[in-house]
């Protein structure tokens, strides 16, 4: 992630955190730590931020993954990888496989690796979640998500002192 960082240098912070925000590997997660403790951004403008970067790519891959999966799987090397990439999605899927909308939301809620919305869209997809119903779980999960990241690093912030 620092070399994303340096590469986004120049640009100022609520714009890196913005993009931070959109990306799957780092998503609010690590938005909402580099907008407080590096861009020295107030928690509210991290948040917001965060939330809207994260959200951004919701719709898209929603709509499109599908779609693009099933041109892009004539291709060898594509056909491994979505393999690959819907196998390990099913199985952290377990919670949504059996909870639903609720199992949705709560799997994107979970401030982990590989649980953020890029994977709880790809696994709506893969579960045959209704859109109408996916994307307010994955918006629900993202706000809880930029909650519990938001107090985990101001509650750092305010122990070390910082504040």
């Amino acid at each position: 992630m620092h070399k994303l960082i340096e590469l986004l240098s120049g640009q100022s912070h609520e714009v890196v955190t913005f993009i931070l925000a959109m990306l799957p590997i780092s998503e609010l997660r690590g938005a909402i730590p580099y907008a407080i403790t590096v861009g020295d951004i107030p928690w509210q403008k991290a948040y917001a931020l965060s939330v809207t970067g994260n959200f951004l790519p919701v719709i898209p891959i929603l709509y499109l993954i599908g779609p693009v999966s099933e041109w892009l799987r004539r291709f060898p090397i594509f056909d491994r990888f979505f393999d690959w990439l819907f196998a390990r999605t099913r199985l952290k899927g377990e919670m949504i496989e059996r909870l639903e909308v609720v199992g949705l939301m709560l799997f994107v809620a979970v401030p982990l690796p590989v649980t953020g919305a890029w994977t709880g869209s790809l696994a709506a997809f893969l579960f045959g979640v209704r859109k109408r119903w996916a994307i307010p779980a994955v918006l629900g999960g993202i706000l809880i998500a930029g909650v519990v990241v938001t107090m985990a690093t101001e509650g750092v912030i305010s122990a070390w002192g910082l504040l």
